[in-house]
């Protein structure tokens, strides 16, 4: 809950008193900021050993609960096309 309400100050902060002038700073700060979080994940996942055991099933299942999904909305995008696309034909 505490990271809601922080997300919330954030964005409030940025769409009402945050100066223009400063945002091309800010997006540098952003991009340093997510890079620096997505390496202590990794020097955090790489330090636990459990998670290194079971590192293989976890990127089985991960793959699985990526390819699943894509080939239903392949699956359904295709068919709304054919519904909702049709080509009017001239006579």
């Amino acid at each position: 809950m505490i990271i809601l309400l922080i997300m919330c100050v954030g964005v409030a902060i940025g769409a009402y008193m945050f100066p223009e002038k400063w945002q091309q700073h800010n997006s540098k700060v952003q991009v340093g900021s997510i890079v620096l979080l997505i390496f202590c994940m990794g020097v955090t996942l790489g330090s636990n050993d459990a998670i290194m055991d079971k590192l293989l099933g976890m990127g089985i299942k991960g793959l699985l609960f990526a390819i699943i999904p894509i080939i239903i909305s392949v699956i359904a995008v295709y068919i709304l096309t054919q519904v909702f696309m049709k080509e009017k034909k001239d006579d």
